[in-house]
Formats: C-alpha cells, structure tokens, sequence
C-alpha cells in the first residue's frame, strides 16, 4: 500500500465524518513527535502520536501526547484488555499504516481507541495523516468523536 492511498484513506476518512480536511504535507518528515512539532511550529506536547499495541489478535491504539510515554498496564486497565508490544508487521496488517504515519482514523480493521487525557489541555493538536510526511490539524474532542476512544490517564510516571 502506498503512503498516498494511506493518507487518501485518513482523508476519506475526515470528510465522512464531517471534519475539515487539514492535512498538511512536510516533505522534511515527521516521522517522530520531535520532527512533527519542528516542521508544523507547535510544541512536541501538541503532537498526538499514535502508539499501537497488540490486544490479542487485535490492534489496540492509544493516542498520547507528544511527550509522553504511554504506560501499558494502565492503557490496557483503561480498555479491560491486556497489551502487550506490536512489531511493525502487525502495526501494518491491522491498521494498514506503516509505523510513523499511524492515523487516528481511517484504519483498514477497526482498532480499540484511547486517548490520554493531557490532549484535552492542549489546543491544537496535530495527528498523523497515513504517511510520515502528512499531519492533519484537530482538537482533543474531535479526536474523541472521529476515533469512537475511551480518555484515560496513560502516561507512565
């Protein structure tokens, strides 16, 4: 799958739910919450990064703030499932995104969604867009209503 069908996907995906299509691309890359804050000018905190753990068969993606790191155990508590680590092969089969380019929506297997709670402080904030080069402009809340996700605290400590 090519990275332009990924984002066409996340784009499909925004305009059938209503959300305005802010997908911006950075050729530069923003493959890491560091570079898609240098390339979009917002704080690292402003990028929500996808992090996609295994719940069995099934994907389990926990979006978190730029700089945090997401603790499993109470992501997997949040979710009443157990986590455990994706390879990229696993990312790539069950949300049809390669890892650094994981969307918040338009997966190819609906995933269990949560969002951390630190993204409700900020606005805005940046999501990844199907590729490592594309970002899309939203807000906490309406990452909330485009994923169908449970909020939860899930940074480690």
């Amino acid at each position: 799958m090519s990275g332009q069908g990924s984002v066409d996907r996340v784009r499909a995906a925004l305009q059938a739910a209503g959300h305005p299509d802010t997908i911006t691309v950075f050729p530069a890359g923003t493959r890491t919450a560091a570079e898609a804050a240098s390339a979009v000018g917002c704080t690292v905190a402003q990028i929500a990064k996808s992090i996609v753990f295994r719940a069995g068969a099934r994907a389990a993606v926990v979006i978190t703030s730029g700089v945090n790191r997401v603790d499993p155990a109470k992501a997997g508590a949040a979710l009443g499932v157990a986590l455990t680590r994706a390879d990229a092969d696993f990312v790539r089969e069950t949300t049809g995104f390669a890892i650094g380019g994981v969307s918040p929506v338009g997966h190819t297997t609906p995933p269990l969604m949560l969002l951390d709670a630190d993204l409700f402080a900020l606005d805005p904030i940046w999501a990844a867009a199907g590729s490592s080069a594309h970002v899309f402009r939203t807000s906490a809340a309406e990452l909330l209503r485009l994923s169908g996700g449970k909020v939860a605290e899930v940074k480690q400590t």
